[in-house]
């Protein structure tokens, strides 16, 4: 396993650990799901852009589609989730 020097993964990785953490906070503070929903998505992110900074990415690229199908697909459901707590 080498590293990468893939500054723009590593931004994204950065972006989605603070995404994650805010989601969390906000679950916390609001008891509400639509927060934690977004904040888990981005956690799956945060996954597969690390796997890409270490430099697995081209071993694991099935893994990592799946795991951006999945968080894709938790966000559209908190949106879906958000919309509807009217």
């Amino acid at each position: 396993m080498h590293y990468r020097a893939d500054l723009f993964a590593a931004i994204n990785l950065l972006l989605c650990i603070i995404i994650f953490i805010l989601g969390c906070w906000g679950y916390a503070k609001t008891k509400k799901k639509t927060p934690f929903y977004i904040g888990s998505a981005f956690g799956l992110f945060a996954v597969s852009h690390l796997s890409t900074v270490m430099g697995v990415e081209r071993t694991q690229v099935l893994a990592n589609i799946l795991i951006r199908i999945f968080g894709y697909a938790i966000v559209a459901l908190s949106l879906y989730h958000m919309n509807s707590e009217k």
